[in-house]
């Protein structure tokens, strides 16, 4: 029976490379295709020597052409580990949860927390929490303790005053310029998104509500049109709705279906085309925006 190319490949990479063997493919390879092996030429010239020299450093066993990063015809595509993928994956749902856990009280300003402790809580390894808490801190949700984990930012009234305002200079301008160039069809398309954060604050849950009150703001500013915009005001608005010390979880139940309805107040009025509606309750809508 005829060998095939791979069965070729893996004999060749269990037997040492010999003398000459590299010159023997090359005018395999020329005799099929027909071009000029320039490359051979030289090799046959001053620089065989050179070339047995690079097959020895290159180690027994290695194709000839891996160290130069040439094409080796019989070689299988290398395909990504799937363990990437998962640990990727590992890594959202432990960030997921740990978010829950701070939005919940759960996980208390000012406490710290070692990634071991929390990743057997989670049933997971320290590496997916570690990497979970990174990004938190990024977020400034939490705040890296040296050999020790990671500690629960205390949030002021004053900081989180400072992100109100940061957002309402971000949002508000580009919710009036919207509300005369959008036409009604298209906010009428937002009709779902407000009233899934009307649903998310009637659960009471904090987390459900962060979740589905970005969406809803985060589809406003898409109409603007700027990615860039979109980026920065979702992490300010991600930041501002850290709880802060000493709340438990934030705002209550009230409080979440009183800002869910704003949204909901805020689509009708654009709808309408109601703009000084409009421009009052956005003044509203961020002055104690969260």
């Amino acid at each position: 029976m005829k060998p095939s190319a791979y069965s070729a490949a893996s004999a060749a990479a269990r037997v040492p490379a010999q003398p000459g063997a590299a010159d023997a493919h090359r005018e395999r390879d020329v005799h099929r295709s027909g071009a000029p092996d320039r490359g051979g030429d030289r090799d046959r010239g001053g620089d065989r020597g050179r070339g047995g020299s690079e097959d020895r450093a290159r180690g027994a066993g290695e194709p000839v052409g891996a160290a130069r990063g040439e094409h080796t015809h019989s070689e299988p595509p290398v395909s990504r580990p799937r363990v990437v993928v998962q640990r990727s994956s590992v890594r959202g749902q432990v960030l997921d949860a740990l978010r829950t856990a701070l939005l919940s009280g759960e996980l208390r300003p000012g406490e710290v927390y070692s990634a071991p402790a929390l990743g057997e809580r989670f049933g997971v390894s320290a590496t997916p929490v570690r990497e979970a808490m990174q990004q938190l801190a990024v977020e400034g949700a939490v705040e890296v303790v040296p050999n020790r984990g990671f500690r629960v930012v205390r949030r002021g009234d004053r900081e989180l005053a400072e992100l109100a305002e940061v957002r309402a200079l971000l949002e508000a301008p580009v919710w009036l310029r919207l509300s005369r160039t959008v036409p009604a069809e298209r906010w009428a398309e937002l009709r779902p998104l407000a009233e899934s954060t009307v649903r998310a604050a009637s659960s009471g849950c904090p987390a459900t509500y962060a979740e589905a009150d970005r969406a809803f703001h985060r589809a406003v500013l898409a109409l603007a049109g700027n990615e860039q915009l979109v980026a920065i005001a979702g992490d300010v608005h991600r930041r501002a709705q850290w709880p802060p010390a000493g709340a438990g979880a934030g705002r209550g139940r009230a409080g979440l279906i009183a800002d869910a309805h704003e949204h909901t107040a805020l689509l009708d009025a654009l709808i309408a085309g109601d703009q000084e509606l409009v421009r009052a309750l956005v003044g509203e809508h961020f002055t104690g925006a969260r």
